[in-house]
């Protein structure tokens, strides 16, 4: 169902000036556009910041224009986003989301149960909008209530509609190397790399984070690039020896500087997927970014990096849904 957003804009290689170029690529790689992690040991890297905004903007601009496609055949692509709870970050997620597809030309349905709802009530409003044909895609807004996971009531969502793939029907595809929907935030690291000319096949790549929507799902995502992925997690034995031997770290952990300058080889190229809140209400990522300028050749800002191109990749899935009725 999902497809390659593709390798779009300039190439990373054609945004930097001629010194930094030099540094991070050798001849052939300078003309063919990719980027690779310099050799331990090199010193005085400027790192570039890997934005996903651009990529974004071109991704929704596809979107748009199909959605309006859709549209004027009278069968505008709808999405039913189910929330139960009361987090304010959630709220606000959920709030962005709805512009986001608004802007789009994508009509948003907000089912809100409230925090107290149970098991039993979350997977009933699933299974009803898998079932609406009206519907063409659901979306199942986290956190949830207390004492409920995501394993508890994902199985509830129809495979065909589960535009954000953390279904157990997704996710078993996934791991098989069949098509269907996958978790955006997955999808978004890789296109990220993708758009910034980062060769992935071959690379030694550690996953920081073993999360069914993120961690575990990217680690399928990466291996079925051809890198070589290392998933670390609480229990691995000196996290720093492990990601400083990788050429691309990705930090999504939910933690607020877990991944320093310690923890990067030189040249090696960083990915932050986490969101926190800081004490000052700042968001911020997993990775102490001042520490690691300066070691990396490229670093995802946070906001600004993968979460504009998971928003964006969700929206797509909704109108791939749409177009597959």
């Amino acid at each position: 169902m999902s497809s390659p957003a593709g390798e779009i804009g300039e190439t990373m290689a054609g945004r930097l000036d001629a010194g930094l170029a030099t540094n991070l690529l050798d001849a052939t790689q300078a003309a063919e556009g990719f980027v690779r992690p310099r050799p331990l040991g090199c010193v005085n890297v400027d790192t570039v910041s890997l934005s996903g905004k651009e990529l974004a903007a071109a991704v929704n601009a596809d979107t748009k224009a199909r959605a309006a496609a859709l549209t004027d055949g009278g069968a505008a692509p709808r999405l039913a986003l189910i929330v139960a709870n009361d987090d304010p970050a959630s709220a606000w997620y959920v709030n962005s989301l709805r512009k986001a597809a608004e802007r789009l030309g994508i009509t948003c349905d907000t089912v809100d149960l409230g925090p107290e709802a149970g098991v039993a009530q979350i997977r009933a409003e699933l299974t009803a909008r898998g079932e609406d044909a009206a519907t063409d895609a659901v979306m199942l807004q986290t956190p949830l209530p207390a004492g409920i996971t995501l394993d508890d009531v994902s199985s509830a969502i129809v495979a065909a509609k589960d535009v954000d793939g953390v279904s157990p029907l997704s996710l078993g595809l996934l791991a098989a190397g069949l098509d269907g929907f996958v978790p955006a935030t997955s999808e978004a690291v890789v296109e990220l790399l993708d758009h910034h000319r980062i060769p992935l096949a071959g690379r030694h790549v550690a996953v920081v984070g073993r999360s069914n929507v993120v961690g575990k799902p990217l680690a399928q995502l990466l291996l079925a690039k051809d890198a070589t992925v290392t998933v670390c997690h609480s229990r691995t034995a000196d996290l720093a020896a492990v990601t400083a031997a990788a050429d691309v770290v990705v930090a999504a952990a939910g933690r607020i500087g877990l991944i320093s300058g310690k923890h990067v080889r030189e040249g090696a190229v960083v990915i932050d997927v986490g969101t926190n809140e800081a004490p000052d209400g700042k968001i911020v990522g997993d990775v102490d970014a001042d520490s690691v300028r300066g070691r990396a050749a490229g670093l995802s800002p946070v906001p600004g990096g993968v979460g504009p191109v998971t928003t964006a990749l969700l929206m797509r899935h909704v109108v791939i849904a749409a177009e597959s009725r």
